[in-house]
């Protein structure tokens, strides 16, 4: 054990620097993985971020007007209360017109410290402006998204006798605003309840309750029906139904990112497990001369497994300090990220889990070289510098005898004369940029949801509907603005044979002007009968391109033939799309019946925002006008991050770039007497190392992007078949991108190679010829 001891001091006084390296190749490995986790966290799971940005309450009780709701805030397992709050159920729309979505006010003197909602747009509730005669209302973001409502909207309240003015939207983590399900909930002032004319069944109170153990939150809900009395309670919602809801919404993000933060892992775990067995078969000549000495293979293992096993706790342990005292400073979202990350319930065992994967891995890594470190003679064997059979290879000496540049041809020679090693380093290196390469493809198939949206099913950008004009007057206002194409349109739900559920039928545009369906398959329909339907339908139906499909639409049978598969992001695909005729065809003669809506296709580089706000402002409020919402809308988050784990997979490929340039390194120094015997000059020997290098980082690079591209399409199409969309969604990233990809990464190769090529080639023949044993 002592001679253990001693040897493994003399071990770090001799490597200090290479020491440090992985101690610091391990720290940066683990803040990787823990910043990607704490992304992670972060952006799959937006209902525990607000919940614990807002200090959520974990039950909801909605009460009668007269019961004591307050005293439930004595029960012994509540830790802190939000209000009661007086309440009035409402129906809101924008002023004038516009759709209406259910409503519960509550009365609110100030901003909760309980179940405090989170402002995102706009500003909270002001006493000084907010209770005059213009009267203020901040609604949640899921209400204010269902009637397109933004801050400096008026919005019109049943029971009310003037507009409301929406001064701020505001995300909250209570279940959210479901059309004929679960009302939105919107704040304001209690003077402004006092002026509502609501009846008594429409009054009422809500109490949150944040409690000490969540677990108890059913047990809690009983003492309350029992303390109350059931006549007293309207409604109960609890932390797990909002979450439940919440994360229907956010899947894709989430397995988008999961997939990076494992691929990440994995090209970490690649990147430690080949620097450990470059930095062992360093040293092979030390361990024979300690098993000449005495030493024992057992002795050896253990040695090297407690040595890369200290290394590997010190730099997890930096890593984990620097993400704990240094991420919550880094500006932007990975700030935000690390500094909430601490606050939610996963932080008590996801770092732990985090860094005791990659002890455990470095451990497993180290366990398997170093017992081939304690299989090594206790003889050195003398290693010829050049191999036994002697003489190169005949594409090596046509490359010569072609006046290719020396140092390029033993460049090429030394990055592949052993091929399983090489190509193990390859693979190593390419695992990162395969990854990168996936992220781009995940980028670039965002940027063609929001550049090219009529690719994607997405060709009209508003959708425009009133109860109030005429058909005539609603042709006639779209015709001023001049700058955009409308469709007629109408949806029915419609029953399929077989199917306990409904589909969506919709007929949008006539024969003579069709919409611009995007077509993954077949071709669009032209005649009578004839329709196009998503993916999900199909799979719904089992059914294919050609098909005759029959379903019922209130009574009445439609067949409709199947010639194309619409590509369609609305209802998990289960759409089933034909012209307006064909939808309203009630016979020869039968009058024309109304759209009613129109879809709205702008000309590129149109802001839809403004096309809104003319129309409505030329109708006086009478068309109801909306954006049609784009999937991407929803995962605009995942740039940023896709950025964030863009720059740590690069740091892993650098990491592991290192450990290339060092094996590069420590081979060509073991042929210096030979590159320097055949005439090679200092110069020519670091441009053998350098090309070396080179070789094997486009090797990696152009492997890693073509299987990336692969991956990339297969994926994406897999999501698509997923959530209905179908295939033919994918996006390859452009090829200059890949391009610049490559050359980025056999650049930084030659250049990290660069100077500690120079100091091999510039070593004094003595050291040289000790490498050779």
């Amino acid at each position: 054990m002592r001679a253990a001891a001693r040897w493994t001091q003399a071990h770090l006084r001799a490597h200090r620097p290479a020491a440090v390296l992985i101690v610091l190749a391990t720290a940066g490995i683990t803040v990787s993985l823990l910043l990607a986790t704490a992304l992670f966290s972060y952006a799959t799971d937006p209902w525990q971020r607000i919940f614990t940005q807002s200090s959520g309450a974990h039950v909801w009780l909605h009460t009668q007007a007269g019961a004591r709701a307050g005293s439930l805030a004595a029960l012994d397992e509540v830790r802190t209360a939000a209000g009661p709050y007086p309440t009035v159920r409402t129906t809101a729309s924008l002023q004038p017109g516009g759709a209406r979505a259910a409503l519960e006010l509550r009365g609110v003197r100030g901003r909760p410290a309980t179940a405090a909602p989170q402002t995102v747009a706009g500003r909270w509730l002001d006493p000084r402006t907010d209770a005059g005669t213009t009267r203020g209302i901040v609604l949640d973001s899921s209400v204010a998204r269902a009637i397109w409502a933004k801050p400096g909207d008026s919005l019109a309240l049943s029971g009310f006798p003037a507009p409301l003015h929406v001064v701020g939207i505001a995300d909250t983590a209570e279940a959210p605003f479901r059309a004929g399900e679960t009302p939105g909930v919107a704040w304001v002032l209690p003077q402004t309840l006092a002026v509502s004319d609501a009846g008594a069944d429409q009054r009422g109170r809500a109490i949150g309750l944040r409690l000490t153990h969540p677990e108890d939150t059913d047990y809690v809900v009983q003492r309350a029906v029992t303390q109350l009395g059931a006549d007293q309670i309207t409604d109960v919602s609890t932390w797990r139904q909002a979450k439940a809801e919440a994360a229907g919404d956010n899947g894709l993000l989430a397995r988008l990112l999961g997939l990076f933060g494992l691929g990440a892992l994995l090209a970490a775990a690649l990147a430690v497990g080949g620097a450990i067995s470059t930095r062992i078969r360093g040293h092979l000549r030390d361990i024979s001369v300690l098993k000449a000495i005495g030493f024992t293979p057992g002795q050896v293992v253990r040695m090297f497994l407690v040595l890369h096993l200290g290394f590997a706790l010190l730099g997890v342990t930096l890593g984990a300090l620097i993400t704990q005292l240094l991420g919550p400073l880094v500006p932007g979202r990975i700030g935000e990220a690390t500094a909430l990350w601490a606050q939610l319930p996963a932080h008590a065992w996801l770092p732990l889990a985090v860094c005791g994967g990659v002890v455990a891995f470095i451990g497993a890594a180290t366990c398997l070289t170093a017992w081939r470190a304690g299989r090594v003679p206790p003889v050195p064997v003398a290693r010829a510098a050049a191999p036994a059979a002697g003489g190169g290879s005949g594409l090596t000496r046509r490359a010569l005898g072609l006046k290719i540049p020396p140092a390029l041809v033993l460049g090429w020679r030394g990055a592949f004369h052993r091929p399983l090693r090489s190509w193990a380093a390859v693979a190593r290196l390419a695992v990162p940029l395969l990854l990168i390469t996936i992220a781009l493809g995940a980028w670039s198939t965002l940027d063609r949801f929001t550049s090219r949206p009529e690719s994607v099913g997405l060709a009209a950008s508003l959708t425009v509907r009133s109860d109030s004009l005429s058909d005539q007057q609603v042709h006639q206002l779209l015709a001023k603005q001049g700058r955009l194409t409308s469709y007629p349109g109408a949806e029915v739900q419609a029953l399929v044979p077989g199917q306990t559920g409904t589909i969506t039928l919709r007929g949008l545009g006539t024969d003579a002007h069709p919409y611009p369906f995007a077509l993954a398959e077949g071709r669009a329909a032209h005649g009578p009968d004839e329709a196009v339907a998503g993916a999900g339908l199909l799979d719904l139906l089992d059914a294919h391109v050609g098909d005759w499909v029959r379903m019922t639409v209130a009574g009445r049978p439609h067949v409709l033939h199947l010639v194309g598969r619409s590509i369609e992001t609305e209802d998990a695909g289960r759409v089933i799309s034909t012209s307006l005729d064909t939808l309203r065809d009630d016979g020869p003669g039968a009058p024309a019946a109304r759209p009613d809506f129109y879809n709205l296709v702008l000309p590129h580089g149109t802001d839809p925002a403004a096309v809104r706000d003319a129309l409505t402002k030329a109708s006086a409020g009478r068309l109801e006008v909306r954006q049609i919402p784009n999937p991407a809308d929803q995962l605009s988050a995942i740039r940023g991050v896709a950025a964030g784990l863009i720059a740590v997979l690069t740091l892993i490929g650098l990491a592991e770039l290192a450990t290339t340039v060092g094996a590069a390194v420590r081979d060509r120094s073991r042929d210096l007497l030979a590159l320097r015997a055949v005439g090679l000059t200092p110069r020519q020997i670091t441009a053998v190392i350098v090309s070396a290098t080179a070789f094997i980082t486009l090797a990696a690079a152009l492997t890693g992007t073509a299987l990336g591209l692969l991956a990339s399409q297969w994926l994406i199409d897999l999501q698509g078949e997923t959530s209905g969309w179908g295939t033919g969604i994918a996006q390859l990233p452009p090829a200059g991108t890949l391009a610049l990809v490559v050359a980025l990464a056999v650049t930084v190769s030659a250049v990290a190679a660069t100077l500690p090529a120079t100091r091999t080639a510039r070593r004094r023949l003595a050291d040289s010829a000790a490498e050779v044993l």
